[in-house]
């Protein structure tokens, strides 16, 4: 029996993780669709959806997936274009909720591709919702110029959100519980902070130590 799932399409950082799990050998395999997929004509496209079928297609082959196996599809819209792929060459599938041990497995390598990427890892452990956007838009903004090109910029969200004007001032804090979103570091107690204010659908602060990132120019960015 093959499942499939993915991770990370609901998130503005990085590509999309794509798993294949076979629950009678143990047998695991992922690969990456890649962000450039979610940009520009790509993303209008819907480009990515067919990049799933590469990917599926290839750890068949490497999995040697027969036509009586049965596999079960995660039912989002990602896979699309492989259901279409799936029942035009003759395998046996079902749309299905796609549990363990496979959710956990490509949710793990999901992060851990986006700490490789450069998320810290102690925003994954500590943020409730670590993929949440607006969560990441802050990391995003604490060094646009490097991180927005690691965005889903095709997103509406991401048009709307993605080049806001920002200012930046320097504040104390007596008690800190952040940490920097630029280095990724802990912000210590009775610290002055250099601190990015931005508007979405409310204010927003980030934190960064006071000497972090100091290519920032200290005034509003022009939209």
């Amino acid at each position: 029996m093959i499942l499939i799932d993915d991770a990370g399409s609901g998130s503005l950082i990085g590509g999309t993780c794509i798993g294949v799990y076979r629950i009678e050998s143990n047998e695991y395999k992922y690969d990456i669709i890649p962000v450039e997929l979610y940009k520009n004509d790509n993303y209008e496209r819907k480009a990515y959806l067919n990049y799933v079928i590469s990917i599926v297609s290839n750890f068949f082959y490497e999995l040697n997936v027969s036509l009586e196996e049965e596999i079960y599809v995660c039912r989002g819209y990602i896979f699309d274009e492989l259901r279409i792929w799936l029942k035009k060459n003759g395998f046996i599938w079902y749309n299905a909720k796609i549990g363990e041990p496979l959710q956990t497995l490509i949710e793990s390598s999901f992060e851990k591709y986006t700490i490789n990427l450069g998320l810290p890892s102690n925003f994954i452990r500590y943020t409730r919702y670590p993929f949440h956007f607006h969560q990441l838009l802050k990391w995003v903004y604490a060094d646009y110029k490097n991180r927005s090109t690691l965005c889903k910029t095709g997103w509406k969200s991401w048009k709307k959100y993605g080049k806001l004007p920002y200012e930046i001032n320097y504040k104390h804090l007596k008690n800190s519980n952040f940490y920097c979103l630029f280095c990724g570091e802990k912000i210590k107690n009775y610290s002055t902070v250099k601190m990015i204010t931005y508007f979405t659908n409310r204010r927003q602060e980030i934190y960064l130590h006071q000497h972090c990132n100091n290519k920032y120019i200290v005034k509003k960015n022009k939209k």
